[in-house]
């Protein structure tokens, strides 16, 4: 059966009228064009607006830019408007819960409500994907042990700017950073951090001097690089191939301006769901953040799996990090970097 707006109010109509949380008016408002996103809702982004087209397929807006799902599956277009409804009946209610407090019991009250809605539904939502598949096991570590423990100094850029990993077969850590531009007698000679700046109780005294370095190594499978500049504009897709790398992930951090970023490629193609630039400051608590059923939802999946795992994080930054620990198996070596005891160079236009 073809979706229309009658059919979508009439079946919205039936699952509240059968639930104890929902009502007819929470029902997101219904348009034919994203364009009239902000007319209908009033606001320039943030809640959901329901985009009818004429071949029955019902997409999912929470900007006139920023398509979040389309779908022709009637069940599935509910329950993504069952869960951005429940979220601010969730916000209400742990603003006034006892307990860790309103972040912390966010996303776990979203499930409950989902459960007393529609179990398929709380589970759904715990999954964190598209589908109905049951959450993974939860990962019973410290969330800040691997990457996340970065992420808060990070936002300053702090150690460095950008964080770069690279994987594929027999990749070299050092081959990567002299693609890079860093200086060949210190690869050669297994520099360490310390031994270019110094360090006095973990602090880098000489930062004119990080700011012309990068630290590399190899943990959990991929090749880290870490750097403020490249010297150049950095290498592309063949010159990484030829070294065997088939996977990267860059986030890049401007605090000055708020801007931090997120890019994965895999065989030298951006895997964005055409969204283009991946901002984490866009990442809110309890809310998907990619395009559900795309290309990233194994992402959205990893997401969800830290915010129920890990509610004592308040800082979403810490979450996101562990969600990229958890889906790519992403690491840096916390003691090394800290200690000044991480491979290190500077670029070599330094000492030409």
């Amino acid at each position: 059966m073809q979706i229309s707006a009658y059919t979508l109010r009439r079946a919205w109509h039936q699952v509240a009228a059968g639930s104890d949380v929902l009502d007819d008016a929470m029902l997101p408002l219904i348009g034919t064009s994203p364009d009239q996103y902000e007319q209908h809702v009033g606001e320039p982004h943030g809640r959901l607006f329901l985009v009818l087209d004429d071949n029955g397929t019902v997409h999912g807006h929470i900007g006139p830019y920023r398509e979040v799902f389309a779908t022709q599956d009637l069940d599935q277009v509910l329950y993504f408007a069952a869960e951005d409804a429940v979220r601010k009946l969730a916000e209400h209610i742990a603003a006034r819960s006892p307990g860790r407090g309103p972040v912390a019991n966010l996303v776990s009250g979203q499930a409950e409500l989902l459960d007393r809605i529609n179990p398929a539904w709380g589970s759904r939502f715990r999954n964190g994907g598209r589908d109905g598949t049951q959450p993974s096991a939860a990962c019973g570590r410290d969330p800040l042990e691997r990457l996340a423990w970065i992420a808060g100094s990070w936002r300053e850029q702090d150690p460095y700017t950008h964080l770069a990993f690279f994987r594929g077969e027999n990749i070299s850590a050092e081959q990567i950073a002299l693609l890079h531009g860093a200086e060949p007698a210190q690869i050669a000679a297994g520099t360490r951090l310390a031994d270019l700046c110094g360090t006095d109780g973990g602090t880098f005294d000489n930062w004119d001097i990080v700011w012309e370095t990068c630290c590399f190594g190899q943990a959990g499978g991929w090749a880290f690089l870490m750097y403020h500049q490249t010297p150049g504009s950095g290498p592309g897709h063949e010159a990484l191939a030829r070294l065997g790398v088939t996977e990267t992930v860059h986030l890049s951090a401007t605090s000055a301006k708020a801007i931090y970023t997120f890019d994965y490629t895999r065989d030298g193609r951006r895997i964005d769901d055409d969204w283009g630039v991946l901002e984490l400051i866009g990442y809110d608590r309890g809310r998907a953040p990619y395009f559900r059923g795309g290309q990233l939802d194994f992402l959205n999946q990893a997401i969800r799996r830290a915010e129920l795992d890990h509610p004592e994080l308040t800082s979403e930054f810490e979450l996101y990090f562990h969600a990229l620990e958890d889906a790519f198996g992403l690491r840096l070596p916390r003691h090394d970097i800290q200690e000044g005891t991480v491979r290190a160079a500077q670029w070599a236009r330094r000492n030409s």
